[in-house]
């Protein structure tokens, strides 16, 4: 296991649709090991391959937070299939830097996806994590919470992204 680097917005692979898995082995074996790894160190509650830079429609949960057992749920080529009810809570994301905002999803979920070995899963997801499903859902969509925010809240958020990269890019190595 090793850890990887998250890449941040604008990175490109964070705006592209996500290829779907075909291959099921050692090697994503090896790869969801990495992405659980960057996960927790992170900190963060979910992770999505294109953070990492791969686009594969793959991620990595685990809503357990400050559980002594970690629970890593590992979704293969996942889809909502149906979703209902409503709520608006904050959501921050390891892939855009220093912004967090309130973002409407659903309340209730239900999930067709597979599993580490390519076996279907189907389940439903409520609240919390629900909330954590759909956000990585999004990164496979070439989504970020950013784009479901008002374009204004998104212009200020991009200004002050503009900002910060331009102060690093001038800080000398």
């Amino acid at each position: 296991m090793s850890l990887r680097e998250i890449v941040t917005y604008p990175f490109p692979v964070l705006k592209e649709q996500a290829k779907p898995v075909t291959e099921f082995g050692k090697e994503l074996e090896e790869l969801v090991a990495d992405m659980g790894e960057t996960m927790y160190a992170a900190p963060g509650v979910g992770l999505a391959a294109p953070q990492i830079g791969i686009p594969l429609q793959l991620a990595v949960i685990d809503i357990t937070r400050k559980s002594e057992e970690k629970q890593l749920i590992v979704l293969v080529n996942p889809r909502i299939i149906r979703g209902e009810g409503e709520e608006t809570e904050e959501e921050g994301c390891l892939s855009v830097r220093d912004y967090a905002a309130k973002v409407k999803r659903y309340k209730k979920i239900w999930v067709e996806a597979q599993d580490i070995q390519g076996n279907p899963l189907n389940f439903e997801a409520e609240d919390f994590f629900a909330r954590v499903i759909q956000h990585e859902l999004d990164h496979l969509n070439g989504t970020l919470f950013i784009h479901r925010i008002s374009p204004l809240k998104r212009s200020l958020y991009l200004k002050k992204l503009k900002k910060l990269l331009k102060s690093e890019a001038e800080e000398p190595s």
